[in-house]
């Protein structure tokens, strides 16, 4: 029987001192015995002095460079024992209680390998965060959509969505795998950097039967954004390239064609951008596809010994359900 003592809750952390003043705290305060690590990706601040001042309890992992997200993660989870590991953002607040709910379904589900808790907006408490909100799922052409969140339309939380329930990805702001899982996975794609990476670790992990999980029981507050922000060109390229990564690698079948249709939705979307006066983020998806095509050797590689499962999608087309149809909610 999995106690608290047997998670591991990992912080990355880059140049985060003023996060981690803020929302440290808080998980000590609210995570009874679990062991909890900050993963510092070589900061130049002075975060790692001022957690091992402030915060002797949490043990530090120092990694030499700043491989992002996937990278950081992988070094760092290296040194982790724990069976159970819980990813967090260092932008996250949590609540009173909000392990005891998790440790539930990994006790009595034993084919739960991943979990997300509810997440909530910190600067707007009543309702979902974009970066997850209740539980992911993805469409036939590789784009990903939240219970709680389509594309920018965000609902507001009347527990609607309190329940355990089975999805498709987890959010990386806060992220609970089994351990071995992780290990057995070999973790995170490094090429990705940062953003996607947990759908496409989720991807994997459904491709090798493996059951992803909600538990809407369990809270936490997540600002987004603290690193890469929705004005960021980076972001833009990050999360279109690292998409048709995910897409590429994992999808089950006609892959050339649902590629093929991606790319000509990612071509509407720069046009729009160019309507809206930014032409940063129309050149911010080219160098995506350029990235992507630079990459197809390395990718087809991964595509040919990555095992496929069908069942992936619950609807052809998001884009179709949400700006034709006008299906704003889950």
């Amino acid at each position: 029987m999995l106690q608290t003592k047997d998670i591991a809750i990992v912080i990355l952390n880059w140049n985060g001192k003023s996060l981690l003043e803020k929302f440290l705290p808080s998980v000590i305060n609210y995570s009874d015995d679990a062991v909890i690590y900050v993963a510092d990706n070589a900061s130049t601040d002075n975060s790692v002095a001022f957690v091992s001042e402030h915060f002797p309890t949490v043990q530090l992992i120092q990694n030499t460079t700043n491989g992002g997200y996937a990278k950081g993660y992988n070094e760092a989870l290296k040194q982790v024992e724990e069976p159970l590991l819980c990813l967090v953002n260092s932008d996250i607040e949590v609540t009173k209680n909000w392990l005891q709910p998790i440790l539930e379904e990994f006790n009595t589900n034993t084919e739960t390998a991943i979990i997300q808790p509810k997440i909530l907006d910190y600067k707007n408490k009543s309702q979902f965060e974009y970066a997850g909100a209740a539980g992911g799922f993805i469409d036939k052409y590789g784009y990903p959509y939240c219970r709680g969140r389509i594309f920018d339309t965000i609902e507001k939380d009347t527990g609607q969505y309190n329940d355990n329930s089975e999805i498709f990805w987890a959010s990386g702001a806060c992220f609970f795998i089994r351990n071995f899982v992780y290990k057995a996975l070999e973790g995170f794609d490094e090429s990705y950097f940062a953003h996607m990476e947990e759908i496409d670790l989720c991807w994997r992990a459904f491709n090798k039967n493996y059951t992803t999980k909600f538990v809407g029981t369990s809270t936490v507050y997540h600002v987004g954004g603290a690193t890469l922000n929705n004005t960021n060109p980076k972001k833009t390229y990050l999360n279109f390239r690292n998409s048709l990564f995910t897409l590429f690698k994992n999808t089950d079948s006609n892959v050339l064609f649902r590629v093929g249709i991606r790319m000509v939705l990612d071509g509407v979307a720069s046009a729009r951008f160019l309507f809206q006066l930014k032409p940063a983020f129309l050149v911010a998806i080219l160098k995506a596809h350029l990235s992507f095509y630079y990459n197809l050797p390395r990718l087809l590689k991964q595509r040919k010994q990555l095992p496929k499962r069908f069942g992936y999608y619950k609807i052809n087309s998001i884009v179709w359900s949400y700006f034709i149809k006008k299906k704003t909610k889950f």
